[in-house]
């Protein structure tokens, strides 16, 4: 997979975009606000929060949304980066970062795994935390992924 690299100010930009999102999360049951934010090659990006349901099984993780918000906008490919953010909301709505980074769920990843290999980028995931925020690499948090390859 191509090695695309994000500026600081690329990274910065994406991680605040992740946690002004999560402000906007739906999350009446597990009080957990989760943002994130695409970077596409072309420096733009897509924010979206997780929205959950009553059903948990219908609910829907930060990541999915966005990417199903860039798709909707004709834009799944190319993205080179995903930022994200998360915790218990404040009274401003804005949820806290905690002391561990959220990451993406194992169902989110293998999302983020389509969509990479639509584009050919090995995608960067950038996790805030209080502190700062953790850097992954897809290939790191989902090593020998079931993808389009595997069905020929």
């Amino acid at each position: 997979m191509n090695a695309t690299h994000p500026s600081q100010t690329q990274i910065d930009t994406l991680l605040s975009a992740a946690h002004e999102a999560s402000k906007n999360a739906y999350a009446p049951y597990s009080h957990y606000h989760v943002g994130a934010a695409l970077l596409f090659s072309n420096g733009n990006n897509i924010a979206a929060s997780n929205i959950e349901n009553v059903s948990y099984g219908l609910s829907l993780c930060a990541e999915t949304v966005a990417i199903a918000s860039a798709h909707s906008q004709g834009n799944m490919s190319d993205i080179i980066a995903i930022g994200l953010a998360g915790g218990a909301p404040n009274e401003a709505g804005k949820a806290i970062l905690t002391d561990k980074a959220v990451t993406p769920c194992g169902r989110c990843r293998q999302m983020i795994k389509e969509v990479a290999d639509m584009s050919g980028i090995d995608t960067h995931i950038y996790c805030l935390h209080r502190t700062g925020h953790i850097h992954y690499r897809l290939s790191d948090i989902l090593p020998d992924a079931f993808g389009p390859d595997n069905l020929s």
